[in-house]
């Protein structure tokens, strides 16, 4: 009998972490989502925080597009997030500056930081129209690529009066908050650690439409 529940609870288990997991809503079949905002409501923000300094940074010049089944996120979700690393803001002009010098992200000669999804798992759903989800994906800064995961947090909106307010089409929002080692991007300054931390905190804030 004991053997019989434990086949079952497996059986069970296995069907919940296989079968395709996705959005209850009106939409069918693929969608694809842009995020470029030119009002720069979209926003990516970053934290660093040391004994001396804290310094928080912003960009809006976020853009993208993210493809998926709306029933099965897990086996299908594809797509890239990219943003100029000159579009990087601190407050300060001169940090601005010193920012994308080359002795720190060498904005001319990398114009560009990018994430690429390559997995998903753990996929929970959380409403019927949200999900969170372990994203694996491709971080590149400075000319390096490291693979980095984040927890992202995915909620469909399908058209009505109150998102066309913001956009026509479909709305997909995206919040994710994760942190990346600047070392491990080649980027060695001196004060590393000291005026600006090694460890930079990173929170995602966007919404894409389907009709674009």
């Amino acid at each position: 009998m004991k053997l019989i529940l434990n086949t079952l609870l497996l059986i069970l288990i296995y069907c919940i972490t296989t079968l395709p997991q996705g959005f209850d809503v009106k939409a069918k079949g693929t969608q694809t989502f842009s995020f470029k905002d030119d009002k720069g409501r979209n926003q990516a923000t970053f934290h660093s925080v040391t004994p001396f300094d804290e310094v928080d940074g912003l960009t809006t010049a976020i853009s993208g597009q993210v493809t998926f089944d709306v029933k099965d996120i897990k086996n299908t979700l594809k797509g890239q997030i990219s943003l100029p690393t000159e579009s990087l803001k601190t407050g300060i002009k001169m940090r601005d500056k010193d920012l994308k010098e080359p002795k720190w992200l060498d904005a001319e000669k990398y114009p560009a930081i990018i994430y690429k999804i390559k997995k998903v798992t753990n996929v929970q759903k959380t409403a019927p129209n949200k999900l969170t989800i372990k994203v694996t994906g491709d971080f590149y800064l400075h000319g390096v690529t490291n693979e980095v995961p984040v927890t992202v947090t995915i909620t469909y909106l399908d058209e009505s009066a109150a998102t066309q307010a913001r956009e026509p089409g479909d709305l997909v929002g995206v919040t994710a908050n994760f942190s990346i080692t600047l070392s491990k991007f080649n980027v060695q300054n001196m004060i590393l650690g000291k005026r600006v931390s090694d460890n930079i905190d990173i929170g995602v804030n966007i919404v894409g439409t389907n009709k674009f």
